[in-house]
């Protein structure tokens, strides 16, 4: 039913004249089949939670994908599975419409899956990260930087590699993506990466 559902979405977005716009929970059908209804993500589907973030940041990754400039290496494949999910979306209407649903859906507690981080030492190698994401890991919207609370650890850990081993940030039209990179390569390898995220969890709502 729910893929029925996400087709028929799919035809709405694409035909649908602006006066008979589906709404963000309606738009939102396309995305249930990996992020979930509550939108509490799925490691197995490669599909973070992302209940709660922030409009302006989901409308500007949704961009991204849309425009190539996300999504499309190789080596990343959720980043190859919400490329042409993007593309459903044929409006910036649309975009900001699904962007202003995904924000007011509560926040989901992230149930932490990684092992030994160790969160004092991340709270040090964290430092740097707070210039642009906050003490408190909330995020700052003239940075660009989005919040990391009530993120999966393991797609931090997953997008901290990815910006490690070029797989994203290394687009030149990707601005943000390649401010972050060289903050990823400051964490000398995956453990410290995990120490960093052990303390970001400690922050969560």
């Amino acid at each position: 039913m729910k893929r029925l559902a996400a087709v028929v979405v799919f035809v709405v977005l694409s035909a649908a004249p602006a006066a008979a716009d589906p709404d963000g929970e309606e738009i939102f059908e396309l995305c249930v089949q990996c992020h979930g209804a509550a939108g509490q993500g799925s490691a197995l589907a490669l599909a973070p939670a992302i209940a709660g973030l922030q409009e302006w940041y989901v409308v500007a990754q949704l961009k991204k994908f849309q425009s190539g400039v996300r999504g499309l290496h190789p080596d990343d494949v959720g980043g190859l599975r919400m490329y042409p999910m993007s593309k459903a979306l044929r409006k910036d209407a649309h975009l900001e419409t699904v962007a202003a649903y995904v924000a007011s859906l509560p926040p989901q507690p992230p149930a932490s899956t990684l092992e030994g981080g160790d969160p004092a030492r991340g709270k040090t190698l964290y430092a740097p990260c707070a210039a642009c994401h906050g003490a408190d890991a909330q995020g700052l919207e003239p940075l660009a930087a989005p919040s990391l609370t009530d993120t999966d650890d393991w797609y931090q850990l997953k997008q901290l590699q990815h910006f490690r081993d070029g797989i994203r940030g290394t687009n030149p039209a990707d601005a943000t993506g390649m401010r972050m990179r060289p903050m990823a390569l400051v964490l000398a390898n995956d453990q410290a990466m995990k120490d960093v995220i052990a303390y970001v969890m400690t922050l969560q709502n």
